[in-house]
């Protein structure tokens, strides 16, 4: 009685469908038989047919909802290793497949969430020791200073000159760090607008002139047509250009550094490319990674946060646009991207 009793609960959900077979029944009874002793059997016989039907539809129904809770259950204590092992049967083939797909994506977002996990840890560890080392070294100049060499004039000025120059340093890490965390936040307000990209590149090449003459590099810009225009957030593009230029002048001691500008069928291409000192083959896949540098002790005396080729790939992803890298060592470097005409 209690299985009845539950395979009774489980098949409730037919109760309309019961009463209604069971209406049809009595009337059909009432209709073509005339004797009530006959007809009363035929009500009786009806009633216990309906019965049973209820009994073996809430039994196979409940062996189905036990099924799913078990699939369920089973993803939920990660019981599985592949969706292969999950199975419903035919009668619930197409729940199968939903479920299937649902731990799929159950499982693809507990390694993502992973992942995100660990590059937040490695992120944190990173910004840790940037941070540290611009910090500790102020706190070593000021301490030298305190300890007697602000009274020596032979010195005082060059420590204060460090501590002022790690200073900056740790300035322009702070704001690469802020622009970044908006970047990914989803937080950067972007103004796209079209624009004459030969006039935008010129202006910005010409605060780079005397640094690249003080090296004895020759700083150009190539651009076919004065007229072309291309789509972009001006300001957003401006971090990029500063970013590959400063790059491209740290990096060569000796010959050019020319941004030029192609005209394709529906878009410009612009290419920042220089005879430097190159990228080895297995860095160039990992120069865009936060805090990632080829040269760590080079690239930090030259004043690199190691967030400036992050900050251009996020940019240039919210411009719809990748960013290409070909390099060999000791013969240059080319960077380039494309934006809408």
């Amino acid at each position: 009685m209690n299985r009845f009793r539950e395979n009774l609960f489980y098949s409730r959900v037919f109760l309309i469908d019961f009463l209604v077979l069971g209406a049809v029944l009595l009337v059909l009874i009432l209709l073509l038989v005339d004797k009530s002793s006959y007809q009363i059997l035929l009500i009786i016989f009806s009633l216990l047919f309906l019965l049973y039907f209820a009994d073996s539809i809430g039994y196979k129904r409940k062996l189905q909802i036990r099924q799913i809770q078990k699939a369920i259950d089973g993803i939920r204590n990660n019981l599985y290793s592949s969706a292969h092992e999950i199975k419903l049967g035919k009668q619930l083939s197409e729940l199968e497949a939903d479920i299937k797909e649902m731990f799929l994506k159950t499982r693809d977002d507990i390694e993502t969430l992973k992942k995100l996990e660990l590059v937040r840890t490695e992120f944190l560890g990173n910004v840790s020791h940037e941070l540290r080392t611009p910090i500790f070294a102020i706190q070593g100049f000021l301490e030298t200073l305190l300890n007697g060499a602000v009274d020596d004039k032979k010195v005082n000025r060059v420590f204060v000159d460090k501590a002022y120059k790690q200073s900056q340093a740790l300035n322009n890490l702070l704001h690469d760090l802020i622009d970044i965390s908006m970047i990914e936040a989803g937080q950067m307000r972007m103004s796209f607008r079209y624009f004459l990209i030969g006039e935008y590149l010129q202006n910005i090449v010409n605060e780079f002139i005397p640094i690249a003459e003080d090296k004895g590099l020759r700083l150009l810009v190539v651009n076919e047509n004065p007229k072309l225009k291309l789509y972009g957030d001006k300001d957003r593009l401006r971090q990029v250009i500063v970013n590959l230029i400063s790059n491209s002048i740290k990096y060569t001691e000796d010959g050019y550094v020319e941004i030029a500008v192609q005209e394709l069928e529906t878009s410009g291409e612009i290419i920042v490319r220089d005879t430097g000192i190159g990228i080895p083959e297995e860095d160039v896949p990992r120069v865009f990674e936060r805090f990632y540098r080829v040269d760590k002790v080079r690239s930090r005396s030259m004043g690199g946060t190691g967030l400036g080729l992050a900050i251009v790939k996020h940019i240039l992803d919210a411009h719809g646009t990748k960013i290409t890298v070909y390099s060999k060592v000791n013969e240059g470097t080319s960077f380039s991207f494309t934006l809408k005409k």
